[in-house]
């Protein structure tokens, strides 16, 4: 099945602090010809109407570049207040969610993931369970993350289990990520 672009927003999760990588913000490391956050987008915008970008720091180069960035309504909470406040400021009926440190953005994801119907999926990939790569009926995650929130109950794959979001197996890709200055050299990023 294939969403029409005009009912997905790509919502790209930029928020977090990079601790492995000494605070860098992943979102403008350059790798690849471009800032990572650019690339991703270029890759995956013309399947998606709409593009949000859940940050934390640098809204400024976020603005130079016409992005629309949100920050996180909660502090402290991880990766679901990222995609707390995606939701929040969502403004199509489905949200397909990216960590801004994936290297593999294959355009098959977003298709594979909407075959699953329902209130969305999540991914799998030849490394394992990928929560951040997901699909979402953004009505029903509204309702599960303020659930989820007032409980105090932040994992994204709780939350993903709370909604009965399916797995879809997608074990030959790989999507990769920048969580290391050693990911970083593999993948020929510049982090200077």
């Amino acid at each position: 099945m294939q969403l029409a672009p005009e009912t997905v927003t790509l919502g790209v999760l930029a928020g977090g602090r990079a601790t492995r990588l000494g605070g860098l913000d992943k979102a403008w490391l350059r790798g690849r010809g471009q800032p990572q956050v650019l690339r991703i987008i270029a890759c995956l915008a013309h399947r998606c109407g709409r593009v949000l970008v859940s940050a934390n720091r640098g809204m400024e180069h976020y603005a130079a570049h016409a992005l629309v960035a949100v920050a996180d309504r909660h502090a402290d909470l991880g990766p679901i207040a990222g995609l707390d406040a995606l939701a929040a400021k969502c403004e199509t009926p489905w949200l397909f969610t990216l960590p801004v440190d994936v290297l593999d953005c294959d355009t098959r994801v977003l298709d594979t993931l909407a075959a699953a119907l329902g209130q969305g999926a999540v991914a799998r990939d030849g490394d394992g369970l990928q929560p951040l790569v997901a699909l979402y009926d953004v009505a029903g995650l509204r309702t599960a993350l303020a659930r989820a929130i007032a409980a105090g109950q932040y994992s994204v794959q709780g939350l993903q289990q709370t909604m009965q979001l399916p797995v879809v197996d997608m074990h030959d890709l790989r999507f990769g990520n920048l969580n290391t200055p050693t990911d970083l050299q593999q993948a020929g990023y510049d982090v200077d």
